[in-house]
């Protein structure tokens, strides 16, 4: 074991025929963008395209990676020189590259000052951010700053030592005004529908309340584009990790997986210079609120399903779940009948061939994706994925009798991770406590627990909670969710929705 050797810039050159490497000249590469959140998804997605453009037109744009939140990247990405092997698994086949963008990477969780010196420098041009939807510290039903989050509080009154994305995001610029640095792009890669809205509402927000003219200064020398990402990346395991040492021969400690699939759309809206990633397969457009729609509401949509109500029936992952048939008619015909009529025309893209490519992709057996993992902070996710097309739907006078399923699905998932459904298994979501609270005292009266769940209106627009037609559908799945046969409900919604395709 001990002569295999460790992924890093002086393997490159030795690196075995079946891995392709950067074909540019690294050790010329200077760093032009930070990105914030160097997780599996940023390796996969924004690091690759980054790569695959220096490689056609080779530029000023080195990634310096940042971790604000677990995990450390020291020992990872910066003992191997910021080098790391992406995996494209489908099924049987496995294809291996090795990425050369990200040049430097910085941990900041003890302190922000490491990730507010290079925000503030005058190297940096372009700020990309992957931080899941919580790390916005916003509201997730207005996407406004959320000003009670502890982390919000704490900023606000030691700007100079925050803990947030806003908080870090508004000090780096008032850093960037006091040195007369450049205007500054900041772009949110994550999987939020109108991401750069939400967050230049939490910066602007945050900068408002510092005072001193800061949001007016920010509103005149920086932007926030929105996008929308999509490349499904699991959680890697240590079987990938393995993988790579068995199969090339080296040893990478921040191995990244992900599907053939990828696709990056931007909106063009930016303060200064930008990478050319159109040279690389993104798309750059007016208004992505189409392809967010499609992606959120699709894909998305059926992810948040098939995690929740799989996770309910006991399936581990996402390919597991849309293997077994109920499961499988279930959200096709969810995605076809309710989903679809609510989508505004893509440029470029057929709806219902949109629907069987992502059934297709959700299919692909190597991508070991747990329900666990996409059902953690289901709380930011529903509303965009599931409640908006339901609140579409009604406003036509359309039936919501599949779509409402998982959203039960959702509120029986929290609830049978509560004590008095004895803890079935471990959640994350900011809202699990609250809902385990709700548990604990309504008992196992599923309309009643409905009813307290659709009164949180941080999450439930109340003119949506009180819709009549709403609250029964969500109410009558919960039932049989919690029930001994929670596929039940499943069942019922088909029987009881006929198709009207």
């Amino acid at each position: 074991m001990s002569s295999i050797e460790t992924l890093g810039p002086g393997l490159l050159e030795r690196l075995p025929a079946a891995v392709r490497k950067p074909s540019y000249d690294r050790a010329a590469l200077q760093p032009g963008m930070a990105h914030l959140g160097v997780g599996a998804f940023h390796r996969c997605h924004q690091a690759e395209y980054t790569d695959d453009l220096l490689s056609h037109r080779f530029d000023r744009w080195g990634i310096i990676g940042i971790n604000i939140r677990p995990p450390t990247l020291a020992d990872t990405l910066g003992r191997q020189g910021g080098l790391y092997t992406r995996l494209i698994r489908e099924n049987d086949h496995v294809e291996a590259r090795v990425i050369g963008s990200i040049v430097k990477v910085v941990d900041s969780q003890e302190s922000a000052a490491p990730a507010l010196d290079v925000l503030a420098s005058p190297d940096i041009e372009l700020v990309t951010m992957t931080v899941t939807e919580k790390g916005y510290c916003h509201i997730p039903s207005t996407g406004e700053l959320d000003l009670d989050h502890p982390d919000i509080v704490h900023d606000l009154a030691n700007p100079e030592a925050p803990r947030s994305v806003a908080g870090i995001l508004a000090r780096a610029l008032e850093m960037r005004r006091a040195a007369r640095g450049g205007k500054l792009t900041l772009l949110s890669c994550d999987n939020i529908p109108t991401n750069g809205i939400i967050l230049e509402n939490v910066v602007r927000s945050f900068a408002e309340w510092r005072g001193d003219g800061l949001a007016e200064w920010i509103a005149a020398n920086a932007a926030f584009p929105s996008a929308m990402v999509d490349r499904i990346a699991p959680a890697v395991t240590r079987d990938d990790l393995g993988g790579v040492e068995q199969w090339f021969g080296y040893r990478d400690s921040a191995v990244a997986v992900g599907e053939p699939f990828r696709q990056w759309v931007i909106e063009q809206k930016f303060a200064g210079r930008m990478p050319r990633w159109d040279l690389a397969g993104a798309t750059f457009v007016d208004d992505v609120t189409p392809f967010e729609h499609l992606k959120m509401r699709v894909l998305n949509g059926a992810q948040t399903t098939l995690a929740t109500l799989g996770g309910l029936a006991g399936l581990e992952h996402t390919s597991d779940a849309i293997a077994d048939p109920l499961l499988s008619v279930f959200v096709r015909r969810m995605l076809v009948e309710e989903t679809l009529p609510t989508l505004m025309p893509v440029p470029g893209m057929e709806p219902s061939a949109y629907v069987e490519q992502s059934l297709g992709r959700l299919r692909n057996t190597a991508i070991r994706h747990r329900n666990h993992q996409i059902a953690t902070d289901g709380s930011q996710k529903i509303v965009q994925r599931l409640l908006n097309p339901i609140r579409d739907r009604l406003s036509q006078g359309a039936s919501i009798g599949l779509l409402s399923v998982p959203v039960a699905g959702w509120m029986a998932y929290l609830i049978l991770a509560s004590t008095r459904f004895g803890e079935r298994w471990p959640v994350s979501d900011p809202y699990a406590g609250k809902i385990a609270a709700i548990a604990d005292e309504t008992g196992d009266d599923a309309r009643a627990l409905a009813s307290a769940i659709l009164a949180i209106d941080t999450i439930f627009e109340p003119g949506l909670a009180a819709n009549a037609a709403f609250r029964a559908a969500v109410a009558s799945a919960l039932a049989k969710l919690l029930s001994d046969d929670p596929m039940a409900a499943v069942r019922h919604s088909l029987e009881q929705n006929g198709s009207r395709g």
